[in-house]
């Protein structure tokens, strides 16, 4: 069985933060692309943070740069948020693309990445 499992969302202040959690089971994510995406209500599904073991980078989206991390420890990836704003609020998702060893700047589309999490809500809000 191939699957990721997200954990870590929940509703916290602007200015808080949250940690949150994707661990991949059934595969090793050391050959895969992993994104974080986040979805708003009524928007597209878009990345917000990528990283790849083949060129040890890490990409974030502009509007997240200096506030978010992604990181990767074995089969569990994480991407801690700080400093969070209303309009960071969505549904956050970890993805795999099998175009590893692809940069993460070649893979920036939800059409490019084959394995899915479920989701965690991530609410920022007074």
């Amino acid at each position: 069985q191939l699957q990721l499992v997200e954990s870590g969302g929940g509703l916290v202040q602007p200015g808080g933060s949250l940690r949150l959690s994707c661990a991949a089971s059934g595969f090793n994510l050391d050959y895969y692309v992993i994104g974080w995406f986040r979805q708003a209500p009524g928007k597209e599904r878009e990345v917000v943070s990528c990283i790849s073991s083949s060129d040890i980078s890490t990409k974030y989206v502009d509007s997240v740069k200096g506030r978010f991390t992604i990181s990767k420890d074995n089969n569990i990836v994480y991407l801690q948020m700080n400093s969070l704003k209303p309009e960071d609020t969505g549904v956050y998702y970890c993805a795999a693309s099998s175009d590893y060893p692809a940069h993460c700047t070649a893979v920036r589309r939800k059409g490019q990445y084959d394995y899915w999490g479920q989701g965690t809500q991530v609410t920022v809000s007074s």
